[in-house]
């Protein structure tokens, strides 16, 4: 387990104690999320950059540093279309936002994520519903963000107030828009990046089976 404090975070009677532990490259880049109010969170398939800003969003949401957690990503399926879902808007993105709901029942108890969720301490938002929304106090987590068009970019940056932070993560291998040059992400993030406050990071270590490692690079030859 690891007890982490964010530089700045108020003190608490109790250690917040994670189920996982991060190395020096998530704790390096963790640093410099923390001092960012936009951040730009890069890396191949299997780098933990999901997991790194789940972690960094629960720790802010513990430590009361943030009054809520915002989770929201592109509803784009890796080439197959899975129609109409039924039910409420929560059960429509449960298949796009399971992702992050597993990484934060790997980092803490799955009943304390549970009762966030059910205070509406974190909340699930469709990118389609972003438009008039203020995020203030808050640290929203755009997943995916590869699939984010440069127009839904824009929108959702623009939503940014007062004590929020935005961190975008991203990996521009793994572009599932049909015109993949619609994809926003790794433009915004180089020009946004001279903008003090906005930061571009990028991990490297796989934590998957090293094979993953050795197949996406046999793979980026071809592709």
């Amino acid at each position: 387990m690891e007890t982490n404090k964010p530089s700045g975070s108020k003190k608490l009677k109790h250690p917040i104690k994670f189920n996982i532990a991060l190395n020096e490259e998530q704790k390096i880049a963790k640093e410099k999320i923390l001092s960012s109010k936009v951040a730009f969170l890069k890396g191949a398939a299997g780098s933990g950059k999901s997991m790194l800003a789940a972690q960094i969003a629960l720790d802010l949401l513990f430590r009361k540093d943030i009054e809520k957690v915002i989770l929201t990503r592109p509803a784009v399926t890796a080439g197959e279309d899975i129609g109409f879902l039924p039910g409420s808007k929560d059960d429509k993105l449960a298949p796009y936002t399971a992702s992050i709901y597993d990484n934060m029942y790997r980092l803490y108890s799955k009943e304390k994520i549970d009762k966030e969720l059910a205070e509406g301490n974190i909340e699930v938002i469709p990118i389609g519903f972003m438009r008039g929304r203020n995020f203030s106090n808050c640290c929203v987590i755009i997943d995916e963000s590869q699939n984010v068009t440069q127009n839904q970019l824009e929108l959702i940056i623009t939503r940014l107030c007062s004590g929020a932070r935005m961190i975008f993560v991203g990996d521009t291998a793994q572009i599932d828009l049909k015109d993949k040059k619609q994809s926003g992400f790794d433009f915004m993030s180089r020009i946004l990046s001279t903008i003090p406050g906005v930061n571009s990071i990028c991990l490297t270590t796989n934590h998957r089976d090293p094979i993953v490692e050795e197949i996406l690079q046999t793979l980026k030859g071809y592709n």
